[in-house]
């Protein structure tokens, strides 16, 4: 059969032929011939090019919008690396222009948070002299020392209620008073200043719920809460917010 192929030229066949030739075939004057597919002779030449594969614009080349949400710039960059993956170059024009995008968001939402800072800033120096004073005598903690403080502070108000028809939050709103003391002196490092800013606070606390208590619906209210333990609940809320916000 490969001596037909190599001397009848004129044999149709859907196969394309390469033709191989060796040092015998040389020294003989033949040369081999092999068959191929046609279709691997076309394989790679019909993959479908990214049409703006040179299109500047980033927005232009993944066909979005300058408003496009960030996920909408990750659905466009997914589809279309899909549907060129078989064309290397268009990957890489789609992924350049993915990054460019991704870079310009990133220092949009940086200035973003820096502006806010600084209007804040710019603010807190317009007021009055003195929030001045009251925003000085506050402080952002960690949000680790926030979430410890609050379990504690939940945890006697739980106490409180499930001990409410035996002896009431009295014990109860001196261990929160102790443990507010303790946080101030520990964060200011003066006992004194720890304990007015301590008691501040629970004063605060009990004038604010004298006034809120009356105002409650008793129907919403469990039986067994008197208006001595709704009180002390308000107390609790402010002890928190004295220890973990004041300096």
């Amino acid at each position: 059969m490969v001596t037909g192929l190599v001397f009848n030229p004129n044999i149709s066949t859907p196969f394309l032929f390469s033709i191989k030739c060796t040092k015998v075939a040389l020294k003989r004057g033949l040369c081999v011939k092999q068959p191929k597919c046609a279709l691997d002779a076309s394989h790679g030449g019909n993959v479908s090019k990214f049409p703006r594969m040179n299109v500047w614009d980033p927005y232009k080349l993944l066909g979005i919008s300058r408003y496009a949400s960030l996920e909408e710039i990750w659905s466009s960059r997914n589809f279309l690396v899909q549907q060129y993956a078989g064309d290397e170059r268009s990957v890489e024009s789609i992924e350049a222009a993915f990054e460019k995008l991704l870079i310009r968001s990133f220092r949009e939402r940086k200035a973003t948070k820096m502006n806010l800072k600084a209007r804040l800033k710019k603010k807190v120096e317009e007021s009055p002299s003195w929030v001045k004073n009251v925003l000085s005598c506050l402080e952002l903690p960690s949000l680790f020392i926030i979430a410890r403080r609050l379990f504690l502070f939940s945890f006697i108000a739980g106490w409180s209620i499930m001990n409410s028809v035996e002896t009431g939050p009295a014990f109860q709103v001196a261990v929160a008073l102790g443990a507010c003391v303790y946080f101030l002196y520990d964060k200011t490092k003066n006992g004194r200043r720890g304990f007015i800013l301590g008691f501040g606070s629970l004063v605060a606390g009990v004038i604010c719920g004298s006034c809120v208590a009356p105002a409650i619906p008793t129907t919403i209210l469990p039986p067994t809460w008197t208006l001595e333990m709704i009180v002390s609940m308000v107390v609790y809320v402010f002890l928190f917010l004295g220890c973990t916000f004041l300096k």
